[in-house]
């Protein structure tokens, strides 16, 4: 699945497809590391008809070994999604606030789970505001979908396969710059990244009004952290924003394997080799 139109739409486009039917299943899954919850945000207003998805209830599994955001039980994911309102061949558009860190984690599930019709709102709620389009706290009436999770529709990675990949090929770490150098680190024990993986941040995936850059402006950045054509891999911290990253470059044809655990996973063990420095 490659190209901006495959995989993202605009708000302009967006309130077209909403007027007519069927219209897209819209989730909203506005999510801060650290909070407040995004469930407060969806009540002071959200997309007409969009349903709240919670990426710590609903998009993960309990925190634990495997990590902070491990990926769902398919049962659970399926039943979240079928209470959605998701079914197998409607369309999904899935937004956040703004720069799509945690939309692409809504994404990148329904792909891994099966489902071919997936996009991300360019620029998400705020983009959505700053058009002028309309916005609701009422609750909308949802009629259940009939999605069935089927995972391994996306490529994945565990530790070992992280950490040879680091080694053999292309591993990216979609942290910021001062997390994976290991100068700061305020969310896991342990600082520092994955020796051999690249840095490169998610934040800069993206325009300062959260629309991503263009293809052609992806596309060199990731050529000259070397990925091309062959399979890259990815992690964050703890799995969920990673996303943004496999995302960003399958916009410019690019497949890119993800890390689940990431790095909340690779620092539990301590036998695992950490890296510091540029």
């Amino acid at each position: 699945m490659t190209g901006t139109g495959r995989l993202l739409v605009s708000p302009a486009a967006l309130a077209g497809e909403l007027a007519a039917e069927p219209s897209p299943v819209l989730l909203d899954v506005r999510w801060r590391l650290g909070g407040p919850p995004g469930i407060d945000s969806y009540r002071e207003g959200h997309l007409p008809g969009a349903v709240f998805a919670d990426l710590d209830r609903d998009l993960s599994a309990p925190p634990g070994p495997a990590g902070r955001h491990p990926l769902p039980d398919p049962a659970d994911f399926q039943a979240a999604m079928r209470a959605a309102g998701v079914s197998q061949d409607r369309p999904v558009v899935v937004y956040d606030d703004r720069d799509a860190t945690a939309a692409a984690r809504g994404w990148w599930l329904l792909c891994y789970h099966g489902h071919e019709h997936v996009r991300v709102l360019d620029g998400g709620y705020q983009a959505w505001l700053a058009a002028g389009l309309p916005v609701t706290m009422a609750d909308p009436a949802v009629k259940p979908g009939d999605f069935t999770a089927r995972p391994g529709h996306m490529p994945v990675l565990d530790a070992a396969a992280a950490g040879s990949m680091a080694r053999t090929g292309l591993l990216l770490d979609a942290r910021a710059g001062e997390r994976y150098r290991g100068e700061q680190e305020h969310v896991d024990p342990v600082a520092g990244h994955i020796p051999g993986a690249v840095s490169a941040p998610t934040a800069d995936n993206v325009n300062p009004d959260g629309t991503f850059r263009s293809a052609a402006e992806l596309a060199a950045r990731f050529a000259a952290l070397g990925a091309r054509d062959s399979m890259v891999g990815a992690y964050c911290g703890s799995g969920g924003t990673v996303a943004h990253e496999v995302l960003a470059l399958a916009l410019v044809g690019v497949p890119a394997a993800l890390y689940v655990g990431s790095w909340s996973n690779w620092m539990a063990d301590p036998a695992r080799p950490v890296a510091t420095g540029g």
